[in-house]
């Protein structure tokens, strides 16, 4: 349905001229032509008039204003629960299932309905031959807010959740709020079966070459009390360690703690597995894998600080928060020489060099190592020494004279990745010592944050770093064990402060890759049935990208199993995918003659088979129930699905009218344009047949 109406910028007062006007210069123009007809004059001032009306009126600015309306037809939305415990009720069932929801949909499309399906994956959700029920989570929550926004401007007046209830991903369903009901149907079994189960394993993601580390897990147990059974670690096809449990109860779980030795570098695959005992209802969650990174040693910093101070406190705290890292602090007027045996790969000099450059013979020969260097100023801090030793700024200032500020993020600071919004909070940060003088930054510099004196931003840096060849930082203020304490007294934690820090450390203790042939993959872990994806860099003499080489790529498993594959990057697609991996540790080798050179890039990913859908596969109905009784709709068990029609049928939900308005103004009409032309090309026609010029 479509209807228009006028809208006037200017008083409707001006149309009845616009006709007058009109009207008047057809009547001069042709009441005192006698050559024609009275009947010919007539027509032909018709004509004028109304081509000079409407050209008059086009410039009162008409607007024209045109509503659509159409009714939305009542839509009913299918969500199938498609994950890998819905295979648990057999294929037969699954089927049945299939054939009852294509029988819903064609019977409620008769009563003009529309209906649509929705999956965890939203794959060949328009032909259930296809659909498949693989996904390794249940997100309910996800899978109906999903729904609820792909459906907000439509009628929607019903949900049918097809489902086992069982929730191992997301919040629990019922704890939304949802506008339109939600019926479910309950398949599956409510009574537990007898069944082992590996339910969890806790383990660090990173260990260190050589070291002991814990692998502890738990172990359920339902309907085996008085029995026994082994749990195993294995690395590989390796049985690392045994342990015997006896549950003692109908419903048990037992907790066990296996250690074992990083003894190679790399990710390991561990996995822990407990005996199939006879009348078990699924071997299927009696094992579960793990991944643990095995590194050779810690990253390792070296802290020499002028004097104790709460500063080199809060710097120890923050670092210690990293397991990556090994710290050593060395405090000078306790003890002028001490000993460095070490090869450090990072140095904190904490009011270091001072005004009188003391311990020079101390740090001055790490600086000329070229270590990367993170300078923490203070009110020893000698500035004209800094100076000559530091690649990020110029400070102008004489000793003692200081100023108090506090800080403000740098919101065009692109090198590292910090959320605005969380930065705010440094604006609340208590006031800070800062050097009083002139500022300069250095070429390839970048400030981080800027000092701030009351309200007023400044253009003077309080932590800025060197992002060249020889990476360095400044922090000019001296308070920072002060920042920690605030931002713990405003959110009860320590976030903020402490990530800058932490990635202004890792960005100048990075090395820098100099390699010309780069390949590694987008994501890793994956999980088991994802494609990994490589991508691939190539670089000449002076960075500038290749594309078009020939790269040769070598994937090893666990096994020893080696797949090749040969592939070409273009400007346009530098990625390569490979599909259909088996879950396990990879190690890749990508090799290309780059410029007459042989190049390598070495690495590994994992590839995890999660077993989440196979912990529990007890259908949960009081889930469903509560997620129908909220949205004052039904429960329906596998076999009641003409009640569930006739229930959405019955459900009395008025027509939904969608409405459009579209505003044109009236000299934009085509048509007007061509009817003015017809008007005007009729009378011109008319008089020169006629004989009239």
């Amino acid at each position: 349905m479509m209807k228009f109406d006028f809208l006037f910028q200017s008083s409707p007062w001006f149309i009845p001229l616009c006709f007058l006007l009109a009207g008047l210069y057809a009547f001069v123009l042709y009441q005192k032509n006698t050559n024609w007809t009275k009947k010919q004059n007539y027509l032909m001032a018709t004509f004028r008039f109304l081509a000079v009306s409407i050209l008059s009126m086009l410039l009162l600015s008409f607007l024209i204003r045109q509503v659509s309306q159409k009714i939305q037809k009542k839509t009913v939305v299918l969500a199938i629960d498609n994950s890998q415990s819905m295979n648990v009720v057999g294929a037969k069932v699954l089927e049945d299932l299939k054939k009852n929801l294509n029988d819903l949909k064609e019977s409620l499309q008769e009563k003009d309905y529309e209906v649509a399906f929705a999956t965890f994956n939203e794959e060949n959700t328009q032909n259930l031959e296809k659909l498949q029920f693989n996904q390794k989570t249940s997100n309910l929550s996800n899978l109906l807010s999903g729904i609820k926004n792909t459906f907000e401007d439509q009628n929607l007046t019903d949900v049918v959740l097809i489902s086992d209830g069982i929730v191992n991903e997301g919040i629990a369903p019922a704890s939304e709020s949802f506008k339109f009901p939600v019926h479910t149907i309950g398949l599956g079994d409510t009574i537990p079966k007898k069944d082992l189960a590996v339910k969890t394993v806790y383990a660090n993601k990173i260990a260190y070459l050589g070291n002991k580390f814990p692998v502890q897990t738990d172990i359920t147990s339902f309907g085996f009390e008085g029995k026994t059974a082994n749990v195993y670690l294995k690395q590989g096809a390796k049985f690392l360690e045994k342990q015997t449990i006896t549950f003692n109860q109908k419903e048990d779980l037992k907790t066990l703690t296996f250690n074992t030795t990083a003894t190679q570098i790399g990710v390991q695959h561990f996995t822990v597995e407990v005996d199939f005992l006879s009348g078990e209802f699924s071997n299927r969650n009696n094992r579960q894998e793990v991944y643990i990174e095995v590194i050779d040693g810690k990253e390792k910093i070296l802290l020499l600080a002028l004097a104790p101070h709460p500063d080199v406190k809060a710097l120890k705290s923050i670092i210690e928060k990293n397991e990556n890292y090994e710290l050593d602090v060395k405090i000078l007027t306790e003890n002028a020489n001490p000993e460095i045996t070490k090869s450090y790969d990072l140095l904190i000099l904490h009011q270091l060099p001072d005004a009188y450059n003391t311990y020079a013979n101390v740090f001055k020969p790490l600086l000329d190592k070229g270590i990367p260097t993170f300078f923490v100023m203070g009110n020893q801090s000698g500035v004209n020494n800094l100076n000559q030793l530091n690649q990020v700024m110029q400070i102008n200032a004489d000793f003692g004279e200081n100023d108090k500020v506090t800080g403000i993020f740098n919101k065009n600071f692109k090198v590292l990745n910090f959320e605005t919004e969380q930065m705010d909070i440094i604006t609340k940060f208590p006031q800070i010592s800062v050097p009083f003088g002139d500022y300069t930054l250095l070429p390839n510099s970048e400030v981080l944050l800027y000092q701030r004196v009351g309200a007023v931003q400044t253009q003077k840096p309080l932590l800025a770093m060197n992002i060249g060849a020889k990476k360095s930082a400044i922090f000019t203020g001296e308070g920072l064990w002060a920042w920690r304490l605030e931002e713990y007294q405003l959110n009860e934690k320590q976030v903020v402060i402490d990530d800058v820090i932490s990635k202004v450390l890792q960005y100048i203790s990075a090395k820098d890759d100099k390699r010309k042939l780069r390949v590694y993959p987008l994501k890793t872990p994956l999980s088991l049935g994802e494609k990994v994806v490589f991508e691939t860099e190539i670089y000449n003499a002076i960075y500038e990208k290749l594309y078009n080489l020939p790269i040769k790529l070598t994937i090893k498993d666990e096994k020893g199993f080696t797949r090749n594959y040969t592939y070409s990057t273009s400007a346009d697609n530098t990625k390569f995918e490979i599909s259909g991996l088996p879950a396990g540790v990879y190690r890749f080798n990508a090799s290309a003659t780059v410029l007459g050179k042989s190049e390598q890039s070495i690495g590994e990913f994992v590839n995890q088979d999660l077993q989440i859908e196979n912990i529990n596969l007890t259908a949960d109905f009081d889930v469903l129930r509560q997620v129908s009784n909220k949205t004052g709709a039904s429960f329906f068990h596998k076999n009641e699905f003409e009640k569930l029609k006739q229930k959405i049928l019955s459900h009395d939900v008025p027509d939904k009218i969608e409405a459009t308005e579209d505003l044109k103004e009236m000299i934009n009409l085509r048509w007007i344009f061509f009817l003015i032309l017809t008007l005007l090309t009729a009378e011109w026609v008319m008089r020169k047949y006629l004989g009239g010029y």
